[in-house]
């Protein structure tokens, strides 16, 4: 015979107790993961975006502006980035064929690396027909530094789809600005740049030019080369004579370059500096994607941290210095051509870090005024705006900030005003701290990339955009797709 055992009052109540710590946790446990989920869910990338409805519109405090609506002001429909080229019935004065192609683990151009130097005379029309034979993510052309028409600034799934082997694109644009620039891939671009597409781009005044060399340097393999080759670059040079050294950075961080004899810096980010006084004793610093063309008198050797150039015979390495050129103070000032001091919009681009997702993975990404991408700014203006922007960075590493398009001039570091030439950029250094405040006339219509040249880092979030009112494009991103500029 069974006897029924029943709890006791006290067996009861522990009962109860265990019970109710259970729900207790698993309350607990949802009201901490399932916010986490809900920010997991919210990163996920859509299969297919355009950047034209990307990030959080703002107008920088003047007229409003609706982004990616396609019109303008005045209510005339707007136009699509594929209209903004240069008529195909201009004829090139420069043509060239760039055939791109996977050798392993590096990419060539036309069978080497870097690819070919592209030159013009201010003024010429150049058409680039960019073939790919076999890079098997597609591939395109991004001009670094010269302001080209949208159409033409090579950016997968913005200006254009990537091209795919066995397809081919051609650029076509006015080499309007005299300078050193040059040109990589904006398709898996950090993947591709590190690899091996990018080449020269030098814009020559009418007339011509005094003796000059290009220095393109880059880390292979752990080692850095100039134009391709490791250790010293000669250029040949007669004694006296003055030689402009085009020095482009097309690495992720800042560099170094010094001589030990006195040299004057000509331009930076293809701009002349005005009145360039002679340096002796300090180095010039040249940001990711930055440029800076250096005046030596041969004999003279420029160091550039583990390689030269070496012009007319050079002499011995000098040390690094201690002192570095201020291009806050550097130079004589000059009119601008505009008022920064009257700007129709002006915007922040604060950069920070944080936890949280991107593209659904949890890491520790970069913010953009504390917004984890793709909950960025997108910077709206009208054609015509003055637009001042205060960059600032307080994410624990320094950020080479690039914003196609357009040229910007410093006004101020960390509160200090500039004094020398007006230091025009397109690549800025942004120490850990530190803050710039910059301005520029919106004076290319389009929609455009400002981000970070360390390029891993657009990966992780940090690239917005600038968006003229009435501009769209029909491009799109994502999975989906065979886009990735980033």
């Amino acid at each position: 015979m069974l006897t029924e055992v029943r709890p006791t009052a006290a067996a009861a109540s522990r009962g109860r107790r265990t019970r109710r710590r259970t729900l207790v946790a698993v309350l607990a446990t949802l009201v901490v993961l399932a916010p986490i989920a809900w920010f997991w869910a919210a990163s996920l990338p859509a299969g297919s975006w355009s950047v034209a409805d990307m990030g959080v519109p703002d107008d920088g405090g003047g007229p409003a502006l609706m982004a990616g609506h396609g019109h303008g002001h005045d209510g005339t429909v707007g136009r699509s980035v594929d209209t903004l080229r240069l008529p195909a019935s201009v004829p090139a004065d420069v043509t060239v064929t760039l055939v791109a192609r996977a050798d392993g683990a590096r990419y060539t151009l036309n069978g080497r690396t870097p690819g070919p130097e592209i030159r013009a005379v201010a003024g010429q029309v150049v058409a680039v027909r960019l073939v790919n034979e076999n890079v098997a993510r597609g591939i395109t052309l991004h001009w670094h530094g010269l302001d080209v028409p949208n159409g033409d600034d090579g950016v997968a799934g913005v200006t254009q789809d990537a091209v795919l082997p066995g397809q081919e694109f051609v650029y076509r644009f006015r080499a309007d600005q005299v300078g050193t620039y040059w040109y990589h891939s904006h398709q898996v671009a950090d993947e591709q740049v590190r690899n091996g597409l990018f080449g020269s781009l030098v814009v020559e005044p009418p007339g011509g030019v005094s003796p000059d060399a290009t220095a393109l340097v880059h880390l292979f393999d752990g080692k850095r080369t100039v134009n391709g080759a490791p250790g010293e670059v000669a250029v040949p040079a007669a004694p006296g004579s003055t030689v402009r050294v085009r020095i482009t950075n097309t690495d992720d961080g800042p560099m170094r370059a010094w001589s030990a004899t006195p040299y004057r810096v000509l331009a930076v980010d293809g701009t002349d500096v005005h009145a360039p006084t002679p340096v002796s004793g300090a180095a010039v610093l040249v940001t990711a994607g930055g440029r800076a063309d250096l005046e030596v008198v041969a004999p003279a050797r420029i160091e550039l941290g583990g390689a030269a150039v070496v012009v007319g015979g050079g002499g011995a390495p000098a040390p690094v210095p201690t002192a570095t050129v201020d291009l806050l103070t550097y130079g004589s000032p000059v009119a601008l051509g505009f008022d920064p001091t009257t700007p129709n919009r002006v915007f922040d681009y604060a950069i920070g870090r944080r936890p949280g997702f991107v593209g659904g993975v949890p890491g520790l990404y970069w913010t953009i005024n504390g917004g984890l991408y793709p909950d960025v700014p997108m910077f709206m203006v009208r054609e015509g705006d003055v637009v001042r922007m205060r960059i600032s960075n307080s994410s624990g590493e320094v950020h080479p900030m690039h914003l196609h398009g357009h040229h910007a001039v410093v006004l101020a570091r960390n509160g200090v005003p500039a004094t020398g030439s007006p230091w025009w950029i397109d690549s800025l250094d942004v120490p850990d701290d530190a803050t710039y405040d910059v301005a520029f006339v919106a004076d290319n219509p389009g929609v455009w990339m400002d981000h970070c040249h360390n390029l891993a880092h657009p990966k992780q979030g940090l690239v917005a955009h600038l968006m003229y009112e009435g501009v769209t494009t029909p491009y799109r991103a994502g999975p989906d797709t065979p886009n990735d500029p980033e």
